[in-house]
């Protein structure tokens, strides 16, 4: 009974879009060794002969019984060729359709395999109502009855499948001239691969080919994957047009830390310092004569009163005469008590008369050696009695001329040698000092350059004054070199511009140039100057913010949003690949270049981080200024 066959069925709904190796393929993978083929109302491939033994082959090979679930009268002749039972629903006994107007009926039990033992009982199939309301559809559609097709001559067969196919309009003429142009190679390769044993015959047959195949299906699966989930990535570049300012403000500055106040123009003041050791050659211009000193005697005459009294010539005092002195080597003493006056010679004693005293008192006679004050033949004299001055309390003259006296010049360092190689000492590598001052002072610190002076410390001439410079060499002077120049904070400054700039909310500082002070004085206990600086503006826009507004919309929209914002010249994003025509939603796949160009087109630099970098700096120069502070109040 048909009923059995439920049980062991399986029923295959074919697909309009299925293909005769779609349905080959569902037949041979088929777990029932009865399988019941429902065909579609409009179904090309079941009105091919050759696909129906293709069918019916396919069964055969695979083990299976097929059964055809139709009543469309061209199908069943068709599978009258083939030997394929046909019934018209899951419920009715499949019969095999004969040349005869009654189809020949086959038991049940001939399609069941006898290995496949004992069949227990089924319910309907659920699809069972529905197959009917279609075979009855099918049957008022197509009233042609089997017994009819199957008398038909082969002729009556191709005008009749013509017919039948023109009145149901189930298949487009274009598909059909299609399908016929491509039929002949079609079936031959269907006919091939039946005949190897079907599609996994052919893939047994081909093992390398298919491994191969299906290698180069997963990588192209995979490209796939990295070319439009991985890969895409945007760059967007943004072109600004910025506005130049200049500024300029008085400010005061103040040596105390504590009197510090930023916000109203008053910074504090600090002097940078740096000391060096320098040692600089210089010109010795001195002369001295080193030769012989001339030596002699002088006689001295001291006038003592009556009274008596004492009269010193001391060592050291010295007897001039023409502009040319002489030293006592050693000192006397005359003196005259006012009795004794053999001590007295009121006359020249080389003379031949001799009177004791006179009425002026007693005079004393005594010869004293002296030497030239310095060396050289012009202190060689002659005698000479009159024209001699001198530092004691006598008079003098000389009966002998002096003699011994030589000259031997050679250069010394006088004083002005040495102010004069101090004015070079204080300038001697002045820019190098100025130099290394300021690459140690801090980046962070505006140096003022005015203020910047260079003074020498106690300076040591080698040799000394008034000796000599031996021959071949040159003196020098050393002295501890002071550098020094104040600063301010920059940071400060800077903060102090950006607030008097009062930009608007939307509008950012792209570049400030290094900002300078004019008019550098000292005044009432501190300092005063004029803070000058150009600055750039334009429209607030980071990295970050660029990637907010572009980040998923497609490559014309972002470009808009971006064209919109006032500042914004002009917008290019580009796609990492031909195929990429949308930012990623992944910020990390979108890279942005601001560009940012002033009113002559030059481009100006930008800080490397897309926010304000200068806030990290103002921090660190804050806990500076506040350890500053601490060590000044303990100070």
């Amino acid at each position: 009974m048909w009923y059995i066959l439920n049980m062991n069925k399986d029923v295959i709904y074919v697909e309009p879009e299925d293909d005769i190796t779609d349905i080959i393929l569902k037949i041979e993978n088929s777990k029932e060794k009865i399988v019941a083929l429902v065909p579609p109302k409009k179904a090309g491939v079941f009105r091919s002969v050759v696909n129906i033994k293709l069918i019916a082959k396919s069964g055969n090979t695979s083990g299976k019984k097929v059964v055809l679930v139709t009543v469309d009268p061209s199908i069943v002749r068709l599978a009258a060729t083939a030997k394929i039972p046909v019934t018209k629903n899951l419920q009715t006994a499949p019969v095999i359709p004969e040349a005869t107007d009654e189809p020949k009926v086959v038991k049940a039990e001939t399609l069941i395999d006898e290995s496949d033992g004992d069949v227990e009982t089924e319910e309907k199939d659920e699809n069972s109502e529905e197959n009917d309301e279609d075979d009855k559809e099918d049957q008022e559609d197509k009233p042609t009855k089997i017994s009819k097709a199957a008398k038909t001559s082969p002729e009556t067969e191709e005008e009749t499948d013509k017919d039948e196919d023109d009145e149901d309009g189930d298949i487009d003429q274009k598909s059909s001239k299609a399908s016929k142009s491509d039929k002949p190679a079609k079936e031959k390769r269907l006919k091939a691969a039946s005949d190897a044993g079907g599609i996994i015959g052919w893939l047994k047959d081909h093992k390398k080919l298919a491994i191969t195949g299906g290698v180069f299906g997963v990588l192209f699966i995979v490209f796939l994957v990295w070319a439009f989930t991985i890969a895409p990535s945007a760059n967007v570049s943004v072109s600004i047009k910025a506005t130049s300012n200049n500024f300029s403000e008085a400010v005061n500055f103040v040596n105390n830390m504590s009197e510090e106040n930023a916000e109203e123009g008053k910074f504090y003041l600090e002097e940078k310092k740096k000391e060096d050791v320098r040692e600089v050659e210089f010109e010795a211009t001195g002369k001295k004569n080193v030769g012989e000193k001339a030596t002699g005697e002088i006689t001295v005459i001291a006038t003592i009163s009556v009274d008596g009294g004492t009269v010193q010539v001391k060592a050291g005092d010295s007897f001039t005469n023409d502009g040319l002195s002489f030293i006592a080597d050693k000192g006397i003493t005359m003196s005259f008590d006012g009795k004794d006056k053999s001590v007295c010679r009121n006359v020249d004693p080389d003379k031949t008369t001799l009177k004791e005293f006179d009425a002026q008192g007693c005079k004393i006679y005594a010869q004293i050696k002296v030497t030239a004050a310095e060396p050289g033949t012009k202190y060689n004299i002659s005698a000479r009695d009159n024209g001699w001055n001198t530092t004691a309390q006598v008079a003098a003259y000389s009966a002998n001329a002096m003699s011994g006296g030589t000259d031997a010049e050679v250069t010394i360092v006088q004083q002005s040698d040495i102010d004069k190689a101090k004015e070079q000492l204080a300038a001697a590598n002045e820019s190098e000092n100025k130099e290394k001052l300021f690459s140690d002072i801090n980046e962070n610190m505006l140096i003022i350059e005015s203020s910047f002076k260079q003074n020498s410390g106690e300076a040591i001439a080698t040799p000394g004054v008034g000796e000599e410079v031996k021959d071949g060499t040159k003196p020098t002077l050393k002295a501890v070199t002071t550098a020094s120049v104040f600063a301010v904070d920059k940071i400060k400054l800077e903060e102090f511009i950006t607030k008097k700039a009062n930009l608007q909310d939307n509008q950012k500082i792209y570049e400030m140039k290094d900002p300078f002070i004019e008019g550098f004085l000292q005044a009432n206990g501190g300092y005063s100057g004029k803070l000058k600086t150009t600055y750039l503006t334009g429209p607030k826009i980071t990295v970050s913010s660029v990637v907010d507004l572009v980040k998923g919309k497609g490559f014309g929209d972002a470009q808009h949003i971006l064209k919109d914002i006032d500042g914004v010249t002009d917008v290019h994003i580009n796609g990492s690949f031909p195929w990429v025509s949308s930012v990623p939603n992944d910020s990390n796949k979108i890279s942005v270049d601001i560009n940012v160009k002033d009113q002559n087109g030059t481009e100006v630099k930008l800080d490397s981080d897309d926010e304000e970098p200068k806030e990290d700096k103002t921090t660190d120069n804050t806990n500076q200024n506040d350890e500053k502070k601490a060590e000044n109040a303990d100070k």
